[in-house]
Formats: C-alpha cells, structure tokens, sequence
C-alpha cells in the first residue's frame, strides 16, 4: 500500500510541475488576462503634420491625450511634401495637416482623403538671421548680393514654393547655398551659422527667439499659405481621427495655434 501511495503522489507532483511549466511559456494566459499586443490599433491615433506644426501639434497631441485616457498621439513631422509621398505608398495614418493645399489635393485625388479638408490656419514667409544681423541683411532683395548665404526650402517644400512665389513678386533672383526638405532645417541651418540668413515661416521665428532675428519684408503678402487638415481614407479610428479635427479646428486648437503666430483660418 505505501508503494501504491507514493506512486501516485509523484504523478500529482509530475502533473502539477508540467502544469506550471505550461503557465509560464510565452503567449499563455490565465483567465481574465490577455496576451501581450492585443490592446489594438485603435489606441493609437497616428498623425502626418508640416514641420511648422511641431510645436503647436505637440502640444494639442497632449491636450488630447488628457481627455482621451487610453489613447496615445504618434506625431510624424517632415516637409508636406514628404509625408504626402510617404501616405500615397502607404505609409499607416489616421491624419493628415500640410502646409499648403497643393500636396492635399494630391491625395484627395488618389482617393486618399476622407471627406472634404478644413482649412485651419495660415503662416507668412519671414527672413531669420543670426543675432546680430552679422551679414546686414535688411531687406529680400538683400539676399540676392554676392556672397550672401542664404538657404531656403526646396521648390517642392510649400516654403519653398512659397519663396519662389515672392521671388517672382518682388523681380528678385535668388542664388541660395542650399535647398532643405523642410522649414525645421532651414532654420537648423540659421542657428548653427551655416547661412546669412534662411526663408522660414514668421512661426518658426517666433519659435526660435533668442536663436535668430527677423528681418521683415512686405514682399512677404504675396504668398500666404493656407494649411488643410484632413482624415485619411484607410483610417481605421473614424470616431477618434474627428475628435482630433475638431480640437485643431475648435477654439482650443485656434488658441494654440496663434500664440505661435499661425494666421487665423477665418476671413
């Protein structure tokens, strides 16, 4: 009888050891838990938005963040016409905001827009320089003298097109040392004292002070850029991708958005 008891004390304890063993390999759950990666792609709003926005969109990604608990903003920030080429090869997002409309309406085409965009903010050329103004730069046509390193956007960046625009305006021809994808470099390049003096947006200024001087031009008025915003066609968070337009749009995000300097959406 001892030897029949102790037999079936070691199979309890055999069949208890496989069981933990079992317990602990990976992707094994015990009841009322999941496995790991199945909160889904719904708790992640993901956004495309112009390098201007940075400031003013990483603050707002907060703001939602705070109202929407569970919900995590993934910020992706490049020149407008990057992101756009990004999006039409299928790179995953839920919202799209350029810094023109040229570059929306190429995915709206493509059919990559869903809905109709909303303006929800406009932004002005400036001239930043160096402190100091080492290099004198007081007007645009300055920026066309000989030996004057001036870096600006790439004509396909809309601060780039923009530029040309005013360049056409004010009869001025331009010879810059550099073309940079986005606004962001061209004002990296300012602050390091690799340029006289860079085309940006009066926000990107604003957001620099201290690092550089505006060099004001009237000139400036002839290309004003409107920035759309819209959801994206593959979006999967149709209920989240519209709060998030409405905080952009709303007063909150307007708030937001003009203490950085953006121009206001409305007439």
């Amino acid at each position: 009888m001892n030897k029949v008891a102790l037999s079936k004390s070691q199979k309890l304890a055999g069949l208890l050891a496989a069981l933990a063993l079992l317990a602990g390999l990976p992707g094994c759950s015990t009841a009322g838990g999941s496995a790991a990666g199945s909160s889904g792609a719904g708790d992640t709003l993901t956004v495309f938005a112009a390098a201007s926005l940075k400031a003013s969109f990483t603050e707002l990604a907060k703001t939602y963040e705070a109202g929407h608990p569970g919900t995590t903003v993934t910020l992706s920030f490049a020149g407008s016409a990057d992101l756009a080429t990004q999006i039409s090869q299928g790179a995953p997002a839920d919202v799209f905001a350029s810094a023109d409309t040229g570059n929306m309406d190429k995915l709206q085409q493509a059919g990559l827009v869903d809905g109709e965009p909303r303006i929800f903010a406009t932004n002005t050329l400036a001239l930043a320089v160096p402190p100091g103004n080492p290099a004198g730069i007081r007007s645009f046509s300055d920026l066309a003298k000989p030996g004057t390193r001036l870096v600006q956007c790439a004509r396909q960046v809309p601060c780039g097109a923009a530029a040309a625009a005013v360049e056409q305006q004010a009869g001025t021809d331009l010879n810059p040392v550099s073309e940079e994808n986005s606004v962001t470099d061209v004002l990296g390049k300012v602050i390091s004292g690799e340029a006289d003096a860079g085309l940006v947006y009066v926000t990107d200024v604003k957001s620099a002070a201290g690092k550089v001087e505006a060099v004001p031009f009237p000139e400036a008025a002839a290309a004003v850029n409107s920035y759309p915003i819209a959801a994206l066609a593959n979006s999967r968070n149709s209920t989240k991708v519209q709060a998030f337009l409405d905080l952009v749009t709303g007063p909150q995000g307007q708030h937001v958005l003009a203490a950085a300097g953006f121009g206001s959406s409305r007439p």
